[in-house]
């Protein structure tokens, strides 16, 4: 993965250049839209996901053969941008992942009413911001392994995902795995380590 964001057009080109040379994947995290559409013109087969500020160019062939599926799941719309990053990292590796959007325990019934779906993955991605809530209540009631994703959304002290981070560190179900704040390509490649062990 390339991060895009503090750098230049020249810069991610050339980059880009030397990935397709060696017969493997361009994939670009934390691309703006001005950035992506110097890259789109040059690289007809690049794709632009404006949701998740990823631009991928050309396909991996190394995808994994496994039947092991993978659950994102966020607490509301604003941590859509983290999650479809993960969604897209898992993709690109051919693992089969499901998105569970807006089942933030700000309405608990809303994750209520999907768990029993959720708990049929077997690895899971859990994004949230504000106070980060929501992977504890998971790791509550669910056995799989979850990856935790602090968001930076959130008034005041949230402190752009400060506070969901610490809140995810210090979680009083055992065993969650945290990433740093917004960082859903890491969690994409926590859960592909998890499989590569479990299938």
């Amino acid at each position: 993965a390339i991060w895009g964001e503090d750098k230049s057009i020249d810069q991610l080109k050339r980059v880009s250049e030397e990935v397709l040379a060696k017969k493997e994947v361009v994939f670009i995290t934390r691309i703006n839209k001005e950035k992506a559409s110097h890259l789109l013109d040059i690289y007809k087969e690049a794709r632009f996901y404006e949701e998740a500020n990823c631009l991928i160019i050309g396909e991996n062939f190394n995808k994994f053969s496994t039947n092991k599926r993978v659950a994102i799941v966020s607490g509301g719309s604003s941590d859509l941008a983290v999650t479809l990053e993960a969604k897209l990292s898992l993709e690109i590796y051919g693992v089969s992942c499901q998105t569970f959007i807006d089942v933030g325990v700000a309405g608990l019934h809303r994750l209520l009413n999907q768990i029993e779906e959720i708990n049929k993955y077997d690895v899971l991605i859990v994004c949230a911001g504000m106070e980060g809530a929501l992977a504890t209540v998971i790791g509550g009631l669910l056995p799989q392994p979850i990856i935790a994703v602090p968001v930076s959304v959130g008034y005041g002290v949230s402190k752009n995902g400060e506070t969901a981070l610490n809140s995810m560190l210090s979680s009083c179900a055992p065993g969650i795995t945290v990433m740093n704040i917004d960082n859903g390509y890491g969690a994409a490649m926590a859960a592909l380590r998890i499989i590569k062990m479990i299938s």
